[in-house]
């Protein structure tokens, strides 16, 4: 029986102990493409059992990045996967279906279950959460951005039910080290853009992100303390974000 043509690819960095569950995951696809950005583990040894598909690249930003990786794909249709990610059975056969006809869209956003550790949040935004995952490699691309890149493709995106497994932290210290690193990106993308962020407008936006959006409408409280604790530091993301944004500033300033 023939494989679908489709393409998964996988973006690493140091990732040994996700890399083989993910990879057995996409088997099912038509061919895996693994772009690694010079893994000092055993990250492209294991990967090399579920593909020969594999290219070092240093990654300068993650849009440019992730361009650069779906460029290297054969088929039209690409699966962007994360190694800390697992493509469902359920979702696998959705895509097999989907391909043997013409598919309405150019690309398709795919629910994503995230897990802290062996917890999977349900609720105050965290699922289904829907991402772009599936397009054509040709109609889709990424903000050449560090951090939280925006998408840009013409036209409408169709939604496939099957599920993506998201083991995002493996514990609550993964998720404050992520935390740490992020907000600084965030920062530097606000520096670099030229863009101008005041304490007044952080506040507002940590206010509006954890209580309104997230416990209030999203009802977070309903995931017990990881609901809250994300919900909590869904608002310290954007003080935290605004106090490295001014020290930057003030670097910067200073020469």
């Amino acid at each position: 029986m023939s494989k679908p043509l489709v393409t998964v690819v996988v973006i690493t960095k140091n990732e040994e102990d996700n890399i083989a569950e993910c990879l057995e995951s996409a088997k099912w696809a038509d061919e895996i493409v693994l772009v690694d950005d010079d893994s000092s583990d055993k990250t492209r040894e294991i990967a090399a059992k579920y593909t020969n598909k594999i290219f070092q690249r240093k990654m300068e930003n993650e849009g440019r990045h992730r361009n650069w990786a779906y460029s290297q794909a054969n088929n039209d249709w690409v699966i962007s996967l994360d190694a800390d990610e697992r493509i469902t059975p359920e979702l696998a056969a959705e895509v097999t279906e989907l391909l043997k006809g013409a598919p309405e869209y150019k690309a398709y956003t795919i629910p994503r279950r995230n897990y802290i550790g062996k917890y999977w949040l349900r609720y105050g935004g965290e699922y289904p959460a829907a991402q772009t995952k599936m397009f054509l490699k040709n109609e889709f691309k990424y903000e050449e951005a560090e951090v939280h890149p925006r998408a840009f493709m013409k036209g409408d995106c169709g939604h496939l039910k099957g599920d993506i497994i998201h083991y995002s932290h493996k514990d609550i210290a993964d998720y404050l080290k992520s935390l740490n690193s992020h907000t600084t990106l965030e920062a530097k993308k606000w520096v670099l853009s030229g863009r101008k962020m005041s304490l007044g407008h952080a506040v507002w936006r940590a206010l509006d992100r954890c209580f309104y959006r997230r416990l209030l409408r999203k009802q977070a409280y309903k995931d017990g303390i990881y609901g809250l604790t994300v919900a909590f530091f869904s608002g310290v993301y954007q003080i935290v974000s605004y106090l490295k944004y001014r020290e930057m500033l003030m670097n910067k300033e200073r020469g």
